[in-house]
């Protein structure tokens, strides 16, 4: 029996799968975010008001995973990661699910569409935040390969060219989020200001999606580094 696997059985579980089990729901929360741009786009506001409902469960699903989580994480001496930088991570986690239900409840409220130009820039720039959160759920997926390793050989090399990975997907959309505010920028005098404050802001939410899921991965690489 591996020496991690020895300590989990007689120190009690683990709490490295719960916090992927957590980071899978938060991922499935996200990903909902394609669908409802894309009803977005096609003024659908049926469809919109269905992905919210989608969106609103599983974010309330990560939110009692994370209460669970903290409730339970063992406060004892034998853990093969230190119970603050786990509560680090959930943390950081439930921010992407947070994130993703504040975007669609504004595009919902709002009743928001977009303008003909915007539309393919920001399709493209709301694929390429999602892709990052599932980066940061790949990242996640190996930290009990890294617990079970003590977090040493291949496996770490692995892992740290991922969230290199992680972080060329999140530089990917802060360009893409300038082309996408400049695509808007040229259409101020068309719109309505308080759309064009809105539009902004929509713009900007969805950028911080992969600015959290990239925090995700910066986290767990300090963890490497110790």
């Amino acid at each position: 029996m591996p020496p991690a696997s020895y300590l989990t059985n007689l120190f009690g579980r683990s709490p490295i799968r719960p916090l992927q089990q957590h980071m899978s729901t938060v991922y499935s929360c996200v990903a909902q975010l394609k669908p409802l741009f894309e009803a977005m786009v096609n003024d659908d506001q049926e469809r919109v008001s269905q992905t919210y409902d989608r969106i609103a469960r599983f974010e309330a699903e990560a939110d009692d995973m994370k209460k669970e989580l903290r409730h339970h994480l063992p406060k004892g001496l034998f853990m093969p990661v230190d119970r603050r930088d786990l509560l680090e991570v959930l943390l950081m986690q439930d921010s992407i699910a947070n994130q993703a239900k504040d975007i669609a409840g504004l595009v919902t409220g709002r009743r928001m569409t977009l303008p003909g130009p915007l539309k393919e820039p920001f399709i493209e720039y709301g694929d390429g935040c999602v892709a990052a959160a599932a980066k940061a759920l790949d990242v996640v997926m190996e930290l009990d390969e890294l617990v079970e390793t003590g977090f040493r050989g291949p496996e770490v090399d692995r892992v740290e060219s991922m969230i290199d990975e992680l972080d060329l997907l999140e530089g990917r959309t802060d360009k893409q989020q300038i082309q996408v505010r400049a695509v808007l920028f040229g259409l101020e005098d068309e719109l309505r200001p308080t759309d064009t404050m809105f539009l902004y802001r929509l713009i900007e939410w969805t950028g911080t999606v992969a600015d959290n899921a990239q925090k995700v991965g910066s986290r767990l690489q300090i963890l490497l580094a110790r």
